[in-house]
């Protein structure tokens, strides 16, 4: 499902016009992504967490030039479904 189609869903159940309900769906994503940026995780009771996970430095390698390097540490952003959210998704 793309966010448009999202949008279009929301905006037959709310009544609200789609224009609106795009901006609406721009600007959470946007709070969402800059609250991970500053290092803040995002919870959303009984949907999930978007959480910021940190990966270790680790070295691999370049198998076309048979060399090795170094992957610094850095951030991932990583979703965290709720166990309501996962129930629901194996019921079906």
């Amino acid at each position: 499902m793309t966010k448009a189609e999202i949008a279009t869903e929301i905006a037959k159940a709310t009544g609200i016009d789609k224009a609106t309900v795009v901006n609406v769906i721009e600007q959470f994503m946007a709070v969402v992504k800059d609250s991970l940026a500053h290092g803040e995780n995002v919870y959303l009771r009984g949907f999930g967490s978007f959480i910021v996970k940190q990966r270790a430095e680790k070295t691999a390698r370049n198998i076309n030039k048979n060399t090795t390097l170094i992957v610094p540490a850095h951030n991932i952003p990583a979703f965290k479904p709720a166990n309501i959210f996962m129930e629901e998704v194996a019921k079906n």
